[in-house]
């Protein structure tokens, strides 16, 4: 599901998908799902898209392609007019619904569906066996959560036997929470810390056996979480397929900056050095980076950069990013550049003109807890610094969302500026 506007990430949803948005210096955040469907030896996959699309587009049929003799494939159905209805999608259901012919082409016996904006590991073969050995018709991937992180998602209560009996999507009601808490049995079974209080939620993932999924679907009801998933539980065999490991659903600025800061961590939550588990992305054939004279701690540096004279910490430098010296550089997120620049003429040849991106990172900036987006340019003697508790603000040349400043894609911020 790669359809939504994804208005929570704004600024960094602008000009392109939510799935499409740059994530440890070098991927895009579909590449999560798409990668886990590729080790989990799922081939037939479809991309649901919607809003801002181009871009998401481009990085999918340049970067997931399978030989002939195959019959995999990664495959995008965009929204569009038909003869049976002209409505955009609305919402994930609707999204499912109205491509439901391209999906019983095969004749499938299960439909996986899953989020294109998640951060997370998973083998998916382990669900579809939990599915198999139970005779469910609907699987939901869960996660227990705490009290304070259950009011913003959807909570799920178990039988003994994992069968989802209950749902309440985002419940805000103390009361309600207690009734829904997972019991002691069971926490101490999944080994849950003792001394509080854990809640299931639901991941966003559901597996189908395909005749149930085509019963769900003959209404018009919008969305899987708030109308089909609790409709089916009625009536359905619906159990959770219970997963502990790391995941995060990156839907704000705050979320996505701390999952991508959390990636510079020598033991990080969500790990790209997995052997058996490989993320996969566009393939580039870029100079390794070139680090001259600098000081750095915990960051990641992605292909084809240029880093003069430069303090960096607890950062990300993405693709072709060209940083000037005398920069310190703190708690920040830079995406790069999709280009490299052209060589100045020798008269004006300086430390930024040896092929680099014309968008860099100028001399003697001074920067902290910023996401600059892919192909800014920030002049010369710019300071950014910290605006933790700062109200969300809209300026000439920047955004704060959280407390975070970000410079959108393609944006300028002139020398000597100071935000």
């Amino acid at each position: 599901m790669g359809g939504g506007a994804g208005t929570r990430l704004f600024p960094l949803t602008k000009e392109r998908a939510k799935p499409a948005v740059p994530i440890g210096g070098k991927y895009r955040l579909v590449d999560i799902p798409i990668s886990n469907c590729l080790n989990s030896d799922i081939r037939q996959i479809y991309i649901l898209t919607q809003f801002n699309s181009a871009s998401l587009h481009r990085h999918i049929h340049s970067t997931y392609h399978f030989d002939r003799f195959t019959k995999g494939f990664v495959e995008i159905l965009a929204a569009q007019q038909t003869n049976t209805g002209s409505n955009w999608y609305q919402g994930t259901a609707d999204a499912v619904r109205q491509n439901l012919r391209f999906f019983t082409q095969g004749d499938p016996d299960h439909v996986l569906v899953l989020s294109g904006d998640q951060l997370y590991h998973m083998d998916f073969r382990l669900i579809l066996e939990q599915h198999v050995a139970t005779k469910a018709t609907v699987t939901v991937a869960t996660i227990p959560v705490s009290r304070k992180d259950a009011g913003g998602l959807g909570i799920m209560e178990l039988d003994a036997k994992k069968r989802i009996v209950r749902f309440a999507e985002k419940p805000k009601d103390q009361a309600l929470l207690d009734e829904l808490k997972i019991a002691p049995e069971m926490a101490k079974s999944l080994n849950l810390p003792e001394g509080s209080d854990w809640f299931m939620a639901s991941m966003g993932i559901y597996l189908f056996n395909t005749d149930v999924l085509l019963r769900a679907l003959d209404n018009d009801k919008a969305d899987f979480g708030k109308h089909i998933i609790p409709d089916s539980i009625s009536h359905e065999q619906v159990y959770s397929y219970v997963f502990q490991g790391y995941w995060e659903d990156v839907g704000t600025i705050k979320s996505f900056f701390d999952a991508n800061l959390a990636m510079c961590r020598l033991q990080a939550p969500f790990n790209f050095f997995e052997r058996n588990r490989p993320v996969y992305t566009h393939a580039r054939f870029l100079p390794p980076s070139k680090v001259l004279d600098c000081q750095i701690s915990q960051c990641l540096i992605a292909d084809g950069c240029v880093i003069l004279k430069t303090h960096l910490e607890n950062s990300i430098i993405g693709l072709r990013s060209f940083i000037g010296s005398g920069c310190r550089i703190k708690e920040t997120i830079i995406m790069g550049c999709d280009f490299f620049g052209t060589r100045l003429e020798t008269r004006d040849r300086d430390e930024r003109s040896f092929g680099i991106p014309h968008a860099s990172i100028g001399r003697d900036c001074h920067i902290e807890r910023a996401i600059i987006d892919k192909n800014a340019h920030i002049g010369d003697g710019v300071v950014i610094t910290d605006k933790t508790g700062h109200p969300d603000e809209d300026g000439a040349d920047y955004y704060i969302r959280d407390g975070i400043v970000i410079i959108p894609k393609n944006g300028s911020v002139p020398s000597g500026t100071r935000i």
